[in-house]
């Protein structure tokens, strides 16, 4: 009788003691990427207007790291993460690409005209099918390609100044590897 009690407890226990685990010790913008070491894939997205040209896969190939950044004008956390690009095209530490994702073109090229223009190139992904093929969860989320463009990481949620100096920084500073 007295294990009647102890089987609802001692679930009760596991049950907790994995979501304790899990609050404490995942990371949400640590998502695996089944893309990570691998080419982005190929695209060739039409310009924000007044922003042009557009984007394709291989402009991300410069021979250097850049970011590529997916952002819609509808998100509250791009805005968040803005000044912190704008700062960084501004002391012409990396070269930012800007994918727009399933937004308008108008809505676009009016966010970039009031938040300025990071991005060297900015791609119109109306529908969101490069956002699928890059395996995109959510706006905002940042692509670390290397210098022959394969994808090194992926940060998921807005870039923040911790996260640029923590992950960021020491791959722009150390190259790929």
């Amino acid at each position: 009788m007295r294990f009647k009690f102890l089987v609802p407890v001692l679930t009760f226990a596991a049950i907790f003691g994995v979501m304790w685990y899990a609050l404490f010790n995942l990371n949400p913008t640590e998502i695996p990427s089944e893309l990570l070491s691998k080419p982005v894939p190929e695209f060739n997205l039409a310009a924000v207007p007044d922003y042009g040209p557009g984007l394709a896969t291989s402009d991300l190939k410069t021979g250097k790291i850049v970011l590529l950044n997916v952002f819609a004008s509808w998100c509250v956390a791009c805005l968040a993460e803005h000044p912190l690009f704008m700062e960084l095209k501004a002391q012409d530490t990396v070269e930012i690409y800007g994918l727009n994702y399933k937004d308008t073109p108008d809505a676009a090229a009016k966010w970039l005209a009031r938040n300025g223009n990071p991005y060297v190139r900015t791609g119109m992904d109306e529908k969101g099918r490069v956002g699928i093929d890059l395996g995109v969860y959510g706006v905002p989320e940042t692509f670390v390609i290397g210098p022959d463009g394969t994808i090194i990481d992926k940060i998921i949620g807005p870039v923040t100044r911790d996260i640029y100096e923590q992950r960021l920084k020491p791959l722009l500073q150390g190259g790929a590897s």
